[in-house]
């Protein structure tokens, strides 16, 4: 009989600790929210402890809710604790994440500890959690390179103390699937007392290996599986929970599993995280990239015109990825417009949806025609919007592989035209320079993606910058035909950004 695997997102908690990704409480309360329409059975918020700033977004999120676990994660003492319970306690479903590491690198290094005060601290951790709430996870940091005996003495330790859930991390990306496969299965094995619990996986991108040893582990017996959309997280990454969803999806029978996941809300989900998170999603990413359903040889464009089965295992409208045959231009009117954003999934309020119009149309005089995921791109940057300080007016460019590049960008400032020039080591470096004259402050870029939202020499450009300024990142996005503008208005919405956060406003 066919068995249920539960899916626990850490989009909000590990997937946050990306630099620069930083969310404020409406965001994460933005993202929960789609995660719970997602069909998610357990959201980690966060890491309430970390700052006041993120118990308050955990709070939110336990509190407005409903439907999945709401779980927040707690180093293996007191105040954390305290505090994680402070955050989930309002929850419909709360849950307490506690973690300590059980391999000897983490102990003698990381701890200073040594094994059997490790195990104590861990059932005292448990027994400490367990008088708030009646849900806890047990986390055992580092499992993969954790000694299999001593693994096992603290997992029946920890359940005998009252764990609802015990989490086998491969922290480090270290394992290899067949291993970690194995590793599952044996532990299964030695301690019969797993059958009265929920057991876990977690597992770190850092081979490349985060998808496939999950998968690996619930071929052996694991019942949860700890992931992030779009595979975002520390250092490489986590597993990615569109492609352990749509692996089980695609291979019931030899998994001989299901997950509750409404797959239709992939993509939305997908697209949501990487707007709010400023972070792109790479073309050929499995089931949510660009390019994942896109076919250019013609031996494969003729076997999908005759049956779509010869070259897609999965069909686009299964992740919420539909085709559009309308077409927009410039002479499209509001009615057009409207009717096309119903399709793609977006209602708008009137004001907004005028804002949206007048951007459309910037563009439309600019492009022949203006596709959906032209329109997608729009959109987003006004949901994104943050106030504005600065606006962008226009820019000049001067350029040649003979010539310094020189650029002239004028801004507004309320009814003030503010302008200056400046040199660069290329034409976006120009620009880059003359915004930074005009702000009076200075940043480093931390971090730049170009990308074409559509294909063509007319595509829509997206730029996405990260950058450092007075010590925090802030992240910025712009998008037009000319990769020259959409880099400056980039650029500008983080700085934007920057003046928002120091005036008081909740955005970073």
């Amino acid at each position: 009989m066919s068995r249920k695997v539960y899916v626990f997102d850490t989009t909000l908690r590990d997937g946050e600790q990306v630099p620069g990704a930083k969310l404020n409480k409406r965001q994460k309360l933005e993202i929960a929210e789609q995660l719970a329409r997602l069909g998610v059975d357990v959201i980690e918020a966060g890491f309430p402890c970390s700052s006041p700033e993120d118990l308050q977004a955990v709070k939110a999120v336990a509190e407005q809710v409903k439907g999945p676990i709401i779980a927040g994660l707690a180093r293996a003492v007191a105040q954390d604790i305290d505090i994680a319970w402070e955050a989930v306690r309002q929850a419909e479903r709360p849950r307490i994440h506690v973690f300590l590491g059980s391999s000897d690198i983490h102990l003698q290094k990381k701890l200073r500890t040594d094994r059997e005060s490790a195990l104590e601290q861990a059932v005292w951790a448990v027994t400490y959690a367990k008088k708030y709430c009646s849900d806890v996870e047990y986390s055992t940091e580092d499992a993969s390179r954790t000694d299999f005996d001593y693994l096992c003495r603290v997992i029946e330790a920890v359940i005998k103390a009252g764990a609802t859930v015990v989490n086998i991390p491969d922290t480090v990306g270290y394992a290899i699937p067949e291993e970690f496969g194995s590793m599952i299965k044996r532990l299964r094995e030695r301690v019969p007392a797993l059958d009265r619990v929920i057991l876990s996986v977690p597992c770190q991108n850092d081979l490349g290996l985060a998808v496939a040893n999950p998968l690996s582990a619930v071929k052996n017996g694991a019942d949860q599986v700890e992931c992030t959309i779009n595979g975002i997280g520390e250092r490489a990454g986590n597993a990615a929970l569109e492609e352990i969803v749509m692996a089980i999806k695609v291979r019931p029978e030899y998994y001989n599993a299901y997950t509750d996941i409404k797959t239709q809300e992939i993509y939305r989900t997908s697209r949501m995280v990487s707007r709010v998170m400023n972070i792109p999603v790479q073309p050929n990413k499995a089931i949510v990239g660009s390019n994942a359903f896109a076919h250019s040889s013609g031996i494969h464009q003729d076997g999908i015109l005759k049956d779509r089965r010869t070259y897609e295992i999965i069909r686009p409208e299964d992740v919420g990825i539909r085709e559009h045959k309308l077409v927009l231009t410039a002479r499209s009117g509001r009615a057009a417009l409207r009717h096309q954003l119903g399709l793609i999934g977006y209602v708008l309020p009137e004001e907004q949806f005028e804002r949206v119009y007048q951007r459309f149309l910037n563009v439309a005089d600019r492009k022949k025609e203006v596709s959906s995921e032209d329109l997608i791109s729009i959109v987003e940057i006004e949901l994104t919007k943050v106030p504005e300080t600065y606006s962008f007016h226009s820019i000049q460019i001067m350029s040649g592989n003979t010539m310094i590049p020189m650029a002239s960008v004028t801004l507004t400032k309320g009814e003030q035209y503010l302008s200056e020039a400046s040199t660069g080591n290329g034409p976006v470096d120009a620009v880059f320079r003359c915004i930074e004259k005009i702000v009076k402050k200075s940043a480093k870029l931390r971090d730049y993606d170009l990308k074409a939202v559509t294909t063509g020499t007319d595509a829509l450009g997206e730029a996405m910058v990260r950058v450092e300024i007075e010590g925090t990142l802030y992240s910025g996005l712009g998008t037009s035909p000319d990769v020259i503008e959409a880099s400056a208005r980039a650029y500008l919405n983080a700085f934007n950004r920057y003046f928002a956060a120091k005036n008081g406003s909740n955005v970073k």
